[in-house]
């Protein structure tokens, strides 16, 4: 848009800011997720000398990761094949919350009113939601409740769709204790972000993956198919969400995928990305 014309000088501006900023804080270190708004920070942090690092989430690194790389120490990845792009990358893995390893199925089934007789489905959207994983669950929640037990956590598209919600529905706008969601889960529906993937497979549940495709740059498919040809998981595209409740049984009765799960190697990342901060910073 023509908006875009004004970006060089929006950056200018913005890395002076962070300037400023960096010179009253002093920190130690500059650690990026990446995104646009980390550009002017690392930027700074370079003039300064102030050591830097950035974490690149996805199979794909964006282009804010490959324009920041060079202002880095070090380029962290959650994915081995990512590090090997660039000349300063190491592979750590995705960080996640300790909180999620702890939680307890039993518990969790009656935290939500489950009993043991059927598995459990959590079906996820990230953050806002997603409207098309709502919907398609919704139209097909008669068939999926012959078979499951569901925590649908819908995001801002609101709770229980009705007051009347059905047994065996939990339906929630946001859920804070996601240990329990994960704990009380035989299974996952969810897109593929790469932090809700990497929490799936290092838990062991077992996924169906719905990548994001419109308003995206792809990198939810690539996440989602490339743990799909290691057999960790299986993909439905958005367009073939017709056979959603096929999809899910054939994902149970998965008995290979779900062998291949339990001795797959991945781990919270959290502990070698706080040990690469260690490293950068040295002593202090």
């Amino acid at each position: 848009t023509p908006k875009n014309l004004t970006l060089p000088f929006r950056m200018v501006r913005s890395e002076r800011r962070a300037l400023a900023l960096l010179k009253e804080l002093r920190p130690d270190l500059v650690f990026s997720k990446g995104g646009y708004a980390s550009l002017p920070y690392l930027r700074a942090a370079n003039k300064l000398h102030i050591p830097a690092l950035t974490h690149e989430s996805d199979l794909s690194p964006g282009l804010a990761t490959r324009l920041a790389a060079g202002h880095c120490k070090l380029v962290l990845t959650s994915f081995a094949e990512t590090a090997r792009r660039f000349a300063n990358g190491r592979c750590v893995g995705s960080p996640m919350r300790k909180e999620l390893f702890a939680g307890s199925p039993a518990r969790a089934r009656t935290k939500y009113g489950f009993t043991r007789g059927k598995p459990v489905l959590l079906v996820l959207g990230g953050g806002n939601g997603s409207r098309i994983l709502n919907e398609a669950v919704q139209t097909h929640l008669p068939a999926l409740l012959e078979t499951f037990q569901i925590v649908h956590l819908r995001g801002n598209d609101g709770g229980n769709p009705a007051p009347d919600a059905p047994h065996g529905y939990k339906a929630i706008a946001y859920e804070p204790d996601m240990a329990s969601a994960y704990a009380a889960a035989d299974l996952v529906l969810s897109r593929a972000g790469s932090n809700t993937v990497f929490e799936a497979l290092a838990l062991k549940k077992p996924a169906l993956f719905v990548p994001l495709e419109r308003a995206s740059r792809g990198d939810q498919l690539e996440n989602a198919c490339h743990f799909e040809a290691l057999g960790l998981c299986r993909v439905l595209r958005e367009g073939d969400l017709s056979a959603l409740p096929e999809a899910l049984s054939a994902l149970l009765r998965d008995e290979t995928l779900a062998a291949r799960l339990k001795e797959a190697p991945i781990k919270n990342g959290t502990p070698a990305v706080i040990e690469a901060i260690r490293e950068t910073v040295g002593p202090l």
